[in-house]
């Protein structure tokens, strides 16, 4: 079941919460509505499941070929897990996951033992078989999301929707869960949108990435492209560490801190302002310039707990933090000392040009 959304605002009063919003889910995909606080990712996974409306005319949702953008919540046949479970307290597990099979129309209830077989077969399949007698207050964190998810499932959802759904556990659960999502989603093959705002699990566990900012979608790709071949200076900065490298481009080659670093990959880049962005893995550190362009800088801090070491460093000319991260066997074999006097090379540079030193685009609109 394939989900189309097309040209679709919402507006809270004078707030734009999405703004012309395009997105296409293909069948059996799972995609990740990754973006900070108010970028409207939770906003538009609601009106996907009907829980919200578009703004008036604003736009298309089509599930396979079939519009649903009028249709009630009911009517969609969407599963939907919350952050919080909205489980039943006053019920058990074996009921919570049973509700919505038991209160479907007559016409559309399946029988009784039917219905038991449909929940004994979901417990299992979520790995809590052994606790329907239970009720929520009795389990885990983890337990509980796992009864909301089988909760989901039970009434055979076309597409399966899911909010912020590790949000509320601790760090060690939820990466246990998040591996555990991507193993079952990859034995039913249910169409799933899920929203995050922690890049890590939104490129574990996603097929495609939709990165989001004040309402609008600045990227969509596989979790590779979107972390390795960033589409914006926010998708650089927003998908995990970077340093920022100011200069300017000048007849198609770079020239950042005074020295020049090589032709510009992208050729639509034109001269003027620019801001090179550099992951921290991307930058190696030597004791002597060796003829490659390098910065001069003195190491701030080091450490070194775990298998890579995280180096903190001011530049010798503007004074500006830079983060590189070594290897362990790299870290040793230099044995750096707190203000010493070393050089950093940059080995990789996504250069975006038109970027003031504030951030802000200077390019014409």
């Amino acid at each position: 079941m394939s989900i189309t959304v097309r040209n679709i605002s919402k507006t809270f009063g004078t707030y734009a919460a999405l703004r012309n919003v395009d997105l296409d889910v293909g069948t059996g995909e799972l995609v990740a509505l990754l973006g900070p606080s108010g970028s409207g990712k939770t906003t538009l996974l609601r009106i996907i499941a009907g829980l919200d409306q578009p703004d008036p005319g604003s736009g298309t949702i089509l599930f396979q070929d079939e519009d649903v953008a009028s249709r009630p919540v009911g009517e969609r046949r969407v599963g939907f897990v919350f952050q919080h479970y909205a489980l039943f307290r006053h019920m058990s597990v074996f009921e919570n996951v049973a509700f919505g099979l038991r209160v479907r129309p007559r016409s559309e209830r399946q029988p009784a033992a039917e219905i038991a077989a449909r929940v004994r077969a979901l417990l299992a399949l979520v790995q809590l078989e052994g606790l329907a007698d239970t009720y929520p207050s009795q389990l885990s964190g983890g337990q509980r999301q796992r009864v909301a998810l089988a909760r989901a499932l039970a009434v055979e959802p076309r597409v399966l929707l899911l909010d912020e759904p590790f949000g509320a556990l601790d760090a060690k659960v939820r990466v246990e869960l998040r591996r555990w999502l991507r193993r079952l989603h990859d034995e039913l093959h249910v169409t799933s949108v899920f929203v995050t705002h922690d890049q890590e699990e939104a490129l574990e566990v996603a097929d495609r990435v939709v990165v989001m900012d004040h309402g609008r979608i600045e990227q969509v790709g596989t979790p590779d492209e979107v972390y390795n071949r960033p589409a914006s200076p926010f998708v650089y900065q927003f998908l995990g560490s970077v340093n920022r490298f100011h200069g300017r481009v000048q007849n198609g080659r770079t020239y950042l801190g005074g020295h020049e670093l090589g032709e510009v990959e992208d050729a639509g880049v034109e001269a003027g302002t620019a801001v090179g962005f550099v992951r921290p893995h991307e930058i190696e550190i030597v004791r002597c310039a060796d003829g490659r362009p390098s910065l001069a800088a003195r190491v701030l801090s080091a450490h070194s707990a775990g298998p890579m070491a995280r180096v903190r460093l001011a530049r010798e000319d503007t004074g500006e933090p830079v983060e590189a991260l070594l290897s362990r066997d790299r870290f040793d074999q230099l044995s750096l000392q707190t203000g010493e006097r070393v050089h950093i090379v940059l080995q990789r540079v996504r250069i975006f040009a038109g970027i003031a030193p504030d951030g802000a685009s200077v390019a014409p609109p």
